[in-house]
């Protein structure tokens, strides 16, 4: 899973040099980001305009906090290969969080649309902090937290615990020009196997993904349990 995602983040930059990718934190997309991080430090001209922005953040955290999604994608992307200010994400520790949501609205509106976006798909079906709810909001917002996202095992490393999420919003992921839904562990075997029926509802956010015409699902062995098996083997 991993190395194909790496490679469907080489791709993205190969057809737009300039591309403008959204990234996802976590542990589904780790091995695939530092796979990709080594790739570019071998092909240094390739990355030079690539810009990056972070999905999302938990908010009421330090930008230090080891939960935090800036110290993972900080080392895991931003660092290794020297990204500076082509990269703009969400501040945990903002002191007024609509104020950052704005800034961030503004800054993708001035520079987007998003043309590669990876994402996770939560245990509850969210999408970044997209949570299930009667109805979606379109742009960055502050969320309030699911006891699912709650729950996640991020924040067993982290200092203090989140009081609410940062997050891009439904309208801006569906504007990207491609996505990559990366789903892995036996624990999301079930949320792929609902998400594959096709029904789309705000109470199930990743369902929104089928009104997207250019979406890759990778996901490892253990996610794919509940899958039939044509799909088990990838046709």
């Amino acid at each position: 899973m991993s190395e194909a995602a790496a490679r469907w983040l080489l791709r993205s930059l190969e057809l737009r040099s300039d591309t403008l990718l959204c990234l996802a934190s976590g542990v589904s997309p780790r091995r695939a980001y530092g796979l990709f991080a080594r790739r570019c430090a071998a092909r240094p001209q390739l990355f030079r305009r690539l810009r990056v922005i972070k999905l999302d953040e938990w908010g009421g955290l330090a930008m230090d906090d080891p939960a935090s999604c800036e110290r993972h994608l900080q080392e895991a992307i931003v660092q290794p290969l020297r990204l500076g200010r082509r990269y703009i994400g969400f501040r945990s520790d903002a002191p007024v969080p609509e104020d950052e949501c704005s800034r961030i609205k503004g800054w993708l509106n001035r520079n987007g649309p998003i043309h590669a976006c990876v994402l996770g798909l939560g245990i509850n079906g969210h999408l970044g902090f997209n949570e299930p709810a009667p109805c979606l909001k379109p742009q960055a917002h502050v969320a309030v937290l699911s006891p699912e996202s709650l729950r996640h095992g991020t924040l067993a490393r982290g200092r203090t615990q989140p009081q609410y999420g940062l997050t891009l919003g439904m309208a801006d992921l569906l504007a990207a020009r491609r996505i990559l839904l990366l789903v892995s562990g036996s624990r999301k075997a079930g949320p792929l196997d609902d998400l594959l029926r096709g029904v789309i509802t705000p109470r199930f956010p990743a369902s929104f993904l089928w009104l997207h015409p250019d979406v890759t699902i990778l996901c490892d062995e253990a996610a794919a349990t509940r899958l039939p098996p044509h799909l088990r083997n990838g046709t």
